[in-house]
């Protein structure tokens, strides 16, 4: 009979549940589900056998040793910036990781302790980032295995609603909270074009966005996604001119967006006309003085935001649409609002309730790596490898079983004995994509890779 396995799982959020599902798929794995709302916990927890719930709060660091030090290993699938204090407790305990986020500076420092306790802490390692990692390695080992050239790495991906339930000005839909999402896109954006780095500041990044062509029936648009220099040495991939990583979204989010940027929409700081005790306000009313105007009628709200936008910077027809927009989401409404503080957050809070998936509606997921190649003979292809994957609704959406199936995957390689390398690591190596990848196609995820 197999040994017990007793696995913590931190956090409840959208992406565990299909991680909780495989892992318990193995009869000798027990898991507990721990986060600081234990309603949220038990929630889940009630759904499997050889699951139960804790409340924690990882801040207390004694609370968090006492449960980290009683489990064989942890996943960590808070907020990524409280993975270094569970770093800290396992690595005290002897306990591997597995986290789907980034590794961050702070996350880094922990690699020689880690080695020196012979601990895995793998991270990165669920869709955006981690299948993206997997099959770009996979190709550009094997090219340079044959002696051949990366001269060029191009990888999008987006998480959206299908097109059939992209109904709405942005053509984007929330399944949690819309803060991040907006926050995005304020980040500045650098990579490689030409052999050369190009910068492109948070202010211009959506001016930026171009159309990119994968299948016929998509009209997306392609914008690049923070830092991707670094992926010349993580990658290996030296000899590449071009390397960019970035995001997908339908035609005519960015110019929408563009809109709400120019006007202030997405400004983070307080104001006191929307602390939550200040006197009632509409949108009309905050739309105004955002716009420095006195005038708070339709027709001149209108007219002033159209003033903002220069000459040729978006067609009429766009501006039309996206002003419709504005009074589809209420911008233009004289009912009060819900105050949260910011510009930011009060304009999240109407796009959480406007834009929600509703009941019977699918998302989708598309990611593509282009490759351009040159052989060893001097031959010059284009290789792509393409992910296609929608939700299926009641059951998990498309977004969550392609960050959690990976995860579940990486932990039950780690206690396999499957996955041996030690450090704080992300999966850029063959000894750890390699047998990612195989389970991952028995579960049906496969990335089409095709020759153009």
């Amino acid at each position: 009979m197999s040994t017990e396995r007793k696995i913590l799982l931190l956090g409840s959020g959208f992406v565990a549940g299909p991680t909780v599902e495989y892992i318990l798929r193995r009869p000798e794995n027990h898991l507990t589900i721990a986060c600081r709302r234990i309603a949220a916990a038990e929630a889940l927890a009630k759904q499997f056998s050889r699951a139960k719930s804790e409340s924690i709060d990882v801040t207390n660091e004694g609370a968090l040793d006492e449960i980290v030090s009683r489990h064989d290993l942890v996943i960590s699938l808070i907020p990524y910036t409280n993975h270094p204090l569970v770093l800290k407790s396992a690595i005290k305990f002897g306990k591997n990781v597995v986290t789907t986020s980034y590794v961050s500076p702070a996350m880094r420092e922990f690699h020689d302790a880690a080695i020196e306790k012979n601990l895995t802490i793998l991270n990165e390692i669920g869709l955006d980032p981690g299948i993206d990692h997997l099959y770009a390695v996979k190709t550009i080992n094997e090219v340079h295995e044959a002696d051949g050239e990366i001269i060029s790495f191009i990888s999008y991906c987006g998480g959206l609603p299908a097109p059939e339930c992209s109904n709405n000005p942005l053509g984007y839909k929330f399944s949690w909270s819309s803060r991040g999402v907006l926050l995005a896109l304020r980040n500045s954006a650098k990579f490689y074009q030409d052999g050369k780095i190009v910068e492109i500041p948070g202010t211009e990044l959506m001016s930026s966005a171009k159309p990119y062509f994968i299948y016929p029936a998509f009209a997306f648009l392609c914008y690049a996604n923070r830092d991707s220099t670094p992926f010349k040495e993580y990658y290996n991939i030296p000899e590449a001119q071009n390397i960019v990583r970035g995001t997908l979204r339908y035609q005519g989010f960015t110019d929408f967006v563009k809109v709400l940027v120019k006007i202030g929409l997405l400004d983070d700081s307080n104001q006191n006309y929307l602390h939550f005790n200040s006197p009632e306000i509409t949108w009309r009313e905050v739309i105004a003085k955002v716009l420095n105007t006195s005038n708070n009628t339709e027709d001149e709200l209108r007219k002033a935001i159209k003033s903002t936008i220069a000459e040729n910077e978006i067609s009429k027809d766009e501006i039309e649409r996206i002003l419709k927009g504005f009074k589809w989401l209420g911008l233009f409404s004289d009912k009060p609002i819900r105050r949260c503080g910011t510009l930011l957050d009060t304009l999240c809070a109407t796009l959480e309730e406007k834009m929600q998936y509703e009941e019977g509606e699918r998302d989708m997921v598309i990611l593509q790596h282009k490759f351009e190649i040159k052989l060893k003979d001097g031959t010059r292809e284009t290789w792509t490898s393409t992910l296609l994957e929608y939700g299926k609704p009641p059951g998990p959406s498309a977004m969550s079983t392609l960050v959690g199936i990976p995860c579940g995957i990486a932990v039950q390689l780690i206690l396999d004995g499957v996955i041996k390398k030690r450090g704080v690591l992300a999966p850029y190596t063959p000894e750890i994509i390699n047998p990612i990848i195989a389970e991952l196609e028995k579960e049906g995820i496969k990335v089409k890779e095709e020759k153009l």
